[in-house]
């Protein structure tokens, strides 16, 4: 246990090769010379970074990075308790490192694995841009992403959840109570969960016949204050809607004090649905209506899916969606009739 094994700039160093050599040797690749893969190999074996006598393998650290923008929301804990549940059952240790939202950029999160000798990155809720790629492959880790911004390409992981059919369930429930003047709060604009959810509500609109009206849609970021300023705009519209459904629970929360500072109640004068299924929801006044997506499944998920690229197994698909689930509580009803 008390075995530390070197930097990879450091056996780069005593091989005069750059560091990405030395991570093509250490992950099998074929494009190296063979008198310097003996030279790197040599160097490893002798600082104990290869198993023996299995040329080209390194030894397991025993640690996954899991890369995210922040623990103050239940959406995040709820990740990390799925990623760490799993990486405890394989008696691997988790390193969570913390990234400021919108500084998720190559040299501030990269070298991270590089630093923890880690097997492997699960980054949560960015874009991995090829310059991203291309660092954590130098590296010698592997990649998985939950929840991306945008689809990664060149077969990076990720694991997700049915957006698209979990805004089209939200809607449609809204639908089936009598509601006809629906807005939704989405997060960001970029995000894919973002633009599949409301995707879905736009889907349930069309199916009913309902014209979309643009100015029901909002976008927030995911949050409390995004929640609760983009429903103040929509309660103070000249028609306002009967129905929110908020792209996560957090925003609905949001929603909740715009509608209680306005002086309306929930759900006699505005029914609101959320996503996420957090915890909490269950402890709302009153409880919220929700589309659960399991969090806590998806961090699992994601850590089995970087075990299996460790280990050379082969992937069903390189994007995985977990089913989504329609929880219906106290915070829907059939609006109010008209005076």
């Amino acid at each position: 246990m008390s075995e530390q094994r070197p930097t990879l700039a450091v056996i780069a160093a005593e091989a005069g090769v750059s560091q990405a050599t030395v991570s093509k040797v250490i992950n099998g690749r074929s494009d190296v010379a063979p008198s310097t893969r003996e030279r790197i190999e040599s160097l490893l074996r002798s600082h104990n970074y290869l198993h023996p006598g299995k040329q080209g393998r390194a030894r397991r650290s025993g640690l996954v990075d899991l890369i995210i923008g922040g623990l103050d929301s239940a959406w995040a804990v709820e990740i990390l308790r799925g990623v760490e549940a799993e990486c405890a059952q394989r008696s691997v240790g988790t390193v969570v490192s913390l990234v400021p939202p919108g500084e998720a950029t190559p040299s501030s999160w990269a070298a991270l694995p590089v630093l923890h000798h880690s097997d492997g990155v699960i980054l949560v809720t960015a874009s991995v841009t090829q310059a991203q790629r291309a660092q954590v492959e130098q590296a010698g880790v592997a990649l998985v992403v939950i929840d991306p911004i945008d689809l990664p390409g060149n077969g990076v992981p990720s694991v997700g959840a049915t957006n698209w059919a979990g805004g089209l369930a939200a809607t449609e429930h809204l639908l089936e109570l009598g509601h006809r003047r629906i807005a939704t709060i989405g997060g960001r604009k970029e995000m894919l969960c973002s633009q599949a959810r409301i995707d879905g509500y736009r889907a349930a609109l069309e199916r009913a016949g309902i014209e979309v009206d643009r100015d029901l849609i909002r976008f927030g970021d995911f949050q409390h204050e995004g929640g609760f300023r983009r429903a103040r705009e929509l309660l103070a519209l000249p028609e306002p809607p009967t129905a929110v459904f908020a792209g996560s629970d957090q925003q609905a929360m949001g929603v909740y004090e715009a509608a209680r500072q306005g002086g309306l109640n929930i759900p006699q004068d505005l029914s609101v649905v959320g996503f996420d299924d957090l915890p909490m929801c269950e402890w709302l006044s009153p409880p919220l209506t929700t589309v659960r997506q399991p969090l806590e499944e998806m961090g699992r998920v994601a850590a089995r899916t970087l075990f299996q690229l460790l280990d050379g197994q082969p992937l069903v698909s390189p994007r995985m969606e977990l089913s989504t689930e329609l929880k219906i509580r106290l915070s829907t009803a059939p609006p109010r009739p008209r005076p």
